[in-house]
């Protein structure tokens, strides 16, 4: 009986002081020192693993719940064990910088059991340079293309050291070329991934904060920070038909003067919220939206595609490639005039978004597929290798 599944991709060591050569699977260590994006760190790592890649995710505690199961690699928490304080306080984050270069230094070391490590974010840019593995080949996945907290400069030198960097967009890998200076050659343009792991789900009951309404839901939902453009979506909402907007994430800013201008029919979760929350959330929404200032990919988007969630959003970074398949309906960023006509146009027409829904989950099984993102993963570390 045949198999569908891929072949173990395989390399060729050469044992020191022998002729003898080797051909075993290729081991790739997928490095998210903080633990930035747990979903995405499984969903590639267990897809990688599904297209016959021995993956190791390293990484540390995820401080909020705890992290999917792996399916298929091995988890390892190598970094910042000893950091105290609450998860997000300056304890926290001044025990993580502290413990950072040696950690960094101890994780080299370690690297030498991989054939090839795949960085997913680099966490202090300005010191990560001379800290890297050495003698094999590097991959980088640049999920914001610039750094928003500063040390831009610095993030450019690094980003040049890696052997390929992966932009979640075409326009993304045109920003890597063109911004950060990555020869053609290097910038590769691979999806994000939708996020089907959490669309399958078993039903879970929505935030406490919120309530089941017969009224339609507008989502907003994420880590809430400036460039999410929450201004802008609070000055456009007015309800219409009675609806409700949900702005739901956990809050890494001061939200007390948006809260403040909260209009009719606003809800608030400004906490962490579990996968099977989430999953509610995006089950019952009628329309989500992102009117993002600035992005090049984002999460949510991801998260929507899977849940087949008709979705609004801002003409940002690569956000436009997701319309272009008919996924995503676009407003300019910043207008608020033009979101609430856009909200209210979509609350209205229903076969509007049942077609932009239908868009949502032919992407999020086609190129957004995880499969797919895996199969070219794994062809560019194949490139790297040979």
């Amino acid at each position: 009986m045949s198999s569908s599944r891929p072949p173990v991709l395989t390399t060729q060591k050469e044992i020191s002081g022998s002729t003898r050569v080797l051909s075993g699977p290729v081991k790739v260590h997928v490095v998210d020192p903080s633990a930035y994006t747990t979903a995405y760190d499984h969903a590639l790592c267990a897809a990688l693993a599904r297209a016959g890649v021995e993956v190791e995710l390293i990484t540390s505690r995820f401080d909020y719940d705890a992290p999917p199961v792996p399916e298929g690699y091995a988890r390892r928490e190598w970094f910042y064990r000893a950091s105290l304080g609450a998860p997000g306080s300056r304890a926290r984050r001044a025990g993580k910088l502290a413990a950072h270069v040696p950690d960094m230094l101890r994780y080299r070391a370690r690297a030498g059991g991989a054939d090839l490590v795949h960085f997913q974010w680099l966490a202090v840019p300005a010191l990560d340079g001379p800290l890297l593995p050495r003698r094999r080949p590097l991959v980088l996945t640049a999920h914001d293309i610039v750094p928003r907290g500063g040390g831009a400069a610095a993030h450019r030198r690094l980003v040049r050291r890696f052997d390929a960097v992966i932009a979640h967009s075409a326009h993304g890998r045109e920003r890597l070329i063109r911004e950060l200076g990555v020869a053609p050659e290097r910038a590769h343009a691979i999806p994000h991934g939708a996020f089907a792991h959490l669309a399958a789900l078993p039903p879970a009951a929505l935030p406490a904060e919120l309530e089941q309404t017969g009224a339609p839901v507008v989502l907003c939902f994420g880590l809430l920070r400036p460039y999410k453009g929450l201004d802008v979506l609070l000055d456009a909402w007015d309800a219409p038909a009675g609806a409700e907007l949900w702005i739901v994430g956990r809050a890494m800013m001061d939200v007390a003067p948006l809260r403040s201008r909260s209009r009719r029919g606003v809800r608030w979760v400004t906490r962490y919220v579990s996968d099977g929350e989430l999953a509610a959330c995006f089950r019952r929404a009628d329309l989500v939206v992102a009117p993002y200032r600035e992005s090049e990919q984002s999460g949510v988007i991801a998260t929507a595609l899977a849940f087949g969630t008709p979705l609004l959003a801002s003409d940002v970074g690569g956000f436009g490639e997701v319309a272009a398949a008919g996924a995503a309906a676009l407003v300019p960023p910043g207008d608020a005039v033009a979101l609430r006509g856009e909200i209210a146009r979509l609350l209205s027409d229903a076969p509007a978004r049942e077609r932009l829904g239908a868009a949502a989950l032919a992407l999020a099984n086609g190129e957004w597929s995880w499969e797919r993102v895996a199969a070219r993963t794994r062809a560019l570390y194949a490139s790297l290798l040979s």
